[in-house]
């Protein structure tokens, strides 16, 4: 978040599975869409957030499953786990937070024991502050009334959270998606980075307490639980700053933005015309979101008049430019355009994306940005990304490429003889 120099125009706090994840979009193509109007739009001066159900590790799974972007913050857990950035740093201030006297893990599964209802769920999701389980069909009602008395006369106070119809999570009172993000929005704020505008985004019962927050925003997808959605009519019908999309999942995020004014909705990627390269205002980091949406479509053979955007695209190069390629070889980039026209429709009929994540703009110099992000390729089950940083100068009002450098990651996911068809 050290990019960000002044209130952020839009935070988007968004569940991810059937929210930001389609598991039935097979293709991917409502996440694909908010990606791309996330880093053409939004990336640079606002803030993402995760918030699931899931532990960390079945995160970072969901991670490599899907096309997911990066996002600034992570809430994890339902709410008991709170990360920042890429390397997901934990808060350890929330942390602490929850380390009170009325919550004690080893009472919570002495207690839940005396229930052959309920079974433990994989060690994965057994966090510090959230005991899981399963629990019979039908029988979650009477039960987590029974077990929240037991544990009261215990001594704890804690939160007992049954959704879709299976699961049972016990956390503390203290912790949630909703007093997650009230902590967050708090420490926001003290920091002098308090967003204008919140949307909240989710689809089951764990997502409620997030659309009773004061002044947020929220979207409840189309394809949301009856359990949510019989929460709205109890308790939120009234509130206007809270929808049910008629759109699903990342689809439904994306209406939202436009029903709530709070910013571009339309994603690049619905732009019939996004081969235009001409713009009023040249931005570095639309021109790189524009590109690569070429390039995906090229290699899917869905672009006729692929030829004539390749030769506008070697007009805005330096004479000079190069591209360093990640395998090492230096070339020209003019060279490296040249060779786009042998791979046109080679990855026609297949399950090909090129998504970009986390563009990073600097222009300390004038007349000069330099763009740094992650170059994802996806192609069926394999997928490969590298760091790229691009150099653009200007040229009477135009954007001029100068520079392209990648570098693998420092985990490629491809072997060796699989990276010749890396192109740019």
């Amino acid at each position: 978040m050290e990019r960000l120099i002044s209130h952020p125009p839009l935070m988007i706090v968004s569940d991810l599975d059937h929210t930001m994840v389609d598991h039935q979009d097979h293709e991917n193509l409502s996440l694909l869409r908010f990606n791309s109007l996330w880093e053409y739009a939004y990336r640079r001066d606002s803030l993402l957030v995760f918030s699931t159900a899931r532990s960390p590790i079945l995160y970072k799974e969901l991670r490599k499953e899907k096309p997911l972007l990066t996002p600034d913050i992570t809430i994890t857990s339902i709410g008991t786990e709170i990360a920042f950035g890429n390397s997901m740093v934990a808060d350890h201030a929330w942390v602490e937070s929850l380390n009170t006297d009325k919550w004690n893990r080893e009472i919570v599964l002495e207690e839940t024991s005396k229930f052959p209802e309920l079974t433990l769920q994989p060690k994965t999701e057994q966090r510090l502050h959230k005991v899981s389980f399963y629990i019979d069909e039908g029988k979650g009602e009477a039960l987590t009334k029974e077990l929240s008395q037991l544990l009261e006369k215990r001594g704890l106070d804690v939160k007992i959270i049954y959704s879709w119809g299976k699961n049972v999570d016990v956390i503390p009172r203290g912790a949630g998606k909703g007093e997650a993000l009230e902590y967050l929005l708090k420490k926001l704020q003290a920091e002098g980075i308090f967003p204008v505008n919140t949307l909240a985004c989710g689809d089951s019962e764990h997502d409620a307490e997030l659309f009773s927050i004061p002044d947020v925003h929220g979207v409840m997808v189309s394809n949301s639980q009856e359990e949510l959605l019989k929460w709205r009519s109890e308790n939120a019908l009234n509130n206007l700053k809270v929808i049910h999309s008629t759109e699903r999942c990342a689809d439904g995020i994306i209406q939202a933005i436009g029903y709530f004014n709070l910013g571009p909705n339309l994603s690049p990627r619905d732009v019939s015309e996004f081969l235009d390269r001409k713009t009023d205002n040249a931005n570095p980091g639309h021109e790189v979101v524009r590109f690569y949406l070429f390039y995906e479509k090229l290699r899917r053979g869905e672009i006729k008049n692929y030829e004539t955007y390749i030769a506008s695209f070697k007009e805005s190069c330096l004479h000079a430019a190069v591209h360093f390629h990640p395998s090492g070889a230096e070339k020209s980039l003019s060279d490296t355009i040249d060779e786009l026209k042998k791979c046109y429709g080679d990855k026609r009929g297949k399950k090909f994306w090129v998504w970009v994540d986390q563009i990073l703009i600097t222009d300390t110099i004038p007349g000069k940005w330099i763009v740094k992000f992650d170059k994802w390729e996806q192609c069926e089950d394999e997928r490969q990304y590298c760091k790229t940083t691009v150099e653009f100068t200007s040229k009477g009002g135009d954007l001029v490429w100068e520079k392209v450098k990648q570098i693998w990651s420092e985990e490629p996911e491809v072997k060796d003889d699989d990276n010749s068809s890396w192109i740019l």
